[in-house]
């Protein structure tokens, strides 16, 4: 460049002091021109610089939508936190933030993984996964165990600075969680009716281990989602749980004809045991009653025998007599010592037929 700009003087010096008195080239100043071109070129590097830290300083604005809380990092360790809604921090490298969804329910799918939209559940869109899903229960039994694990970010600073690969920490947490929970009871506890016991316990393991971690994680939910035998023995556990169906069938019918003819007998019992009350209470009423009378007519028959005979005679006779159906022969007392005893001869064959008929009875 130096030797450039002294060529360039040695040839101005030439064209000035040139034989003749012809007319003179127009000098050109090559100095002013190269003293403007510099001022511009300084003025624009400063413009350009002065553009870039604006457009670097407008990169530290930042938007937190309403679901989020804004989480500032200051050379990487934690700054402030900040709420929904529009912020500025320092730009980068010194300043940088990171926006979680707190309010936004997140899913785990463990055991299965689904292909369509989250939480879609269909047999035509979700593959499974045995080595997730395969669980030894508390018997000895090996069960496929399919669930959904939903959490909430409750603490946002610890849930990015205290554990790494949150998801899969979550994930990993929470099939422990269930491994140890289903070795705690039995095969068929987990396939009837201890699903709801299994899941809180679950839950309430899983985020004890996360508090452990002060993982900063809230779980929502554990749901599982099918419970089943392993597909090689899956046939011989059907046919336990339909003998199993026909035992509490059995049971059922028994304790329902146990509750109807319980009752009845008891009411049976009842209904005899108050007519045997009845009719002893009433014999001995009765007793009473013939012993008082048998014992008023004794005084009366010591008072006078030959009356109280006589009246008692008549009056059995009057209860005989008095019946219609009773066939009765009246000899008076007179003739009953002039005439052989009357015996109604012709009725004994009679009387003979009814009474084999009876004892043919």
């Amino acid at each position: 460049m130096n030797w450039d700009w002294e060529k360039l003087q040695e040839r101005r010096q030439r064209q000035q002091g040139g034989s003749g008195g012809g007319p003179q080239m127009p000098q050109f100043d090559w100095e002013e021109k190269l003293r403007k071109f510099k001022n511009f070129k300084g003025s624009g590097i400063k413009v350009g610089i002065l553009l870039a830290l604006l457009l670097w300083a407008t990169t530290g604005i930042y938007i937190v939508e309403p679901a989020e809380v804004g989480v500032v990092q200051r050379f990487g360790a934690f700054s402030r936190m900040t709420q929904p809604g529009p912020h500025y921090h320092l730009p980068f490298p010194i300043e940088t933030v990171q926006t979680p969804a707190v309010s936004q329910v997140n899913r785990i799918e463990i055991g299965f993984r689904g292909a369509g939209e989250p939480g879609s559940y269909s047999q035509t869109q979700f593959r499974q996964i045995p080595e997730e899903a395969l669980m030894l229960t508390g018997d000895e039994n090996i069960i496929s165990v399919q669930f959904i694990v939903q959490y909430q970010i409750k603490n946002a600073r610890n849930y990015l600075f205290n554990i790494v690969e949150q998801h899969k920490s979550v994930k990993d947490a929470a099939e422990a969680a269930m491994r140890e929970v289903i070795g705690r009871n039995r095969i068929d506890t987990a396939l009837t009716e201890g699903k709801t016991e299994i899941q809180n316990d679950t839950r309430g393991l899983l985020q004890e281990i996360l508090d452990s971690y002060n993982s900063g994680i809230s779980v929502v939910a554990v749901q599982m989602q099918d419970v089943h035998p392993p597909d090689q023995v899956v046939d011989a556990f059907k046919d336990v749980a339909s003998a199993r169906e026909d035992k509490t069938r059995f049971i059922n019918e028994a304790q329902a004809y146990r509750n109807d003819i319980i009752p009845r007998t008891r009411g049976d019992v009842a209904e005899i045991t108050r007519e045997a009350e009845a009719f002893k209470e009433s014999k001995i009423r009765q007793a009473k009653g013939d012993s008082a009378r048998f014992l008023k007519l004794l005084a009366e028959y010591k008072k006078a025998e030959a009356i109280t005979s006589e009246r008692l005679y008549l009056e059995t006779m009057e209860k005989v007599l008095a019946n219609p159906s009773t066939e009765k022969t009246i000899i008076s007392k007179d003739a009953m010592e002039s005439v052989v005893p009357y015996l109604p001869l012709e009725r004994l064959p009679r009387s003979g037929r009814n009474t084999q008929a009876g004892g043919g009875k």
